[in-house]
């Protein structure tokens, strides 16, 4: 019994957070008259406002809505870019509010790609070392060694999510600093907030949500290695 309250919570933990930023951008996908325009052109428009011309704007796999800051891009997937819907408009103007935080040049945006890109490095390594330890264990006949790259390995499936609870200042930012202040000043009715702030607070949540999902492939990793 324990162990079952034990499984439900982990995967309460690890797919929870997903569950429900996806269920509320479904929630409120629902093609509104009374909205100005699509997130794609909402994107466009407040990338001139600010003054961000250079910044593209362009549609992308489905799910996969994100600020490019190396391409300068903000892309959108097919729905939030063509659809005139809460969802569209709110993710649309998170992506934005990572723009502004590029074009502003804001600290904390600089120092999470830095760690991105080093938790990807280490995520990679992690993932050799799994794969080399049963064959290094093998060859060398060290338990010892085979332990540190065991280490090695599970410890590299944590630095993802804990890049994203590092960096979630980032993404409360983009959503309750920048896009929210924005369409309350003019894009959506006054009775749209509280949705947007339900949308823009599971956009907040999406990268983390994500990461601690990918969790699982540590649970693969055992299973395979007990093999």
């Amino acid at each position: 019994m324990h162990f079952i309250i034990i499984l439900l919570f982990i995967i309460a933990l690890l797919f929870g957070p997903q569950w429900w930023a996806q269920y509320t951008f479904r929630r409120y996908s629902k093609s509104l008259d009374r909205l100005q325009g699509t997130g794609g052109e909402l994107a466009r428009h407040l990338l001139d406002r600010f003054e961000m011309s250079h910044v593209k704007v362009e549609k992308t796999e489905p799910g996969s809505d994100h600020y490019d800051p190396t391409d300068l891009a903000v892309r959108l997937s097919p729905k939030n870019y063509d659809d005139k819907s809460l969802t569209a408009i709110a993710v649309a103007a998170h992506e934005v509010g990572h723009a502004i935080q590029h074009h502003r040049k804001e600290p904390l945006l600089a120092w999470r790609g830095r760690l991105a890109i080093f938790a990807d490095a280490v995520q990679k390594f992690g993932v050799s070392a799994l794969m080399i330890m049963p064959i290094v264990t093998m060859l060398t006949r060290a338990p010892a060694l085979g332990g540190f790259l065991f280490i090695v390995g599970i410890g590299s499936m944590f630095m993802a999510t804990l890049v994203h609870l590092i960096t979630l200042p980032v993404e409360t930012d983009a959503s309750f600093n920048k896009a929210l202040p924005i369409l309350e000043s003019g894009y959506i009715e006054a009775e749209d907030i509280p949705k947007v702030r339900r949308i823009l607070r599971a956009a907040a949540l999406t990268y983390l949500a994500g990461s601690l999902s990918s969790l699982l492939n540590l649970w693969r990793w055992i299973a395979i290695l007990r093999r």
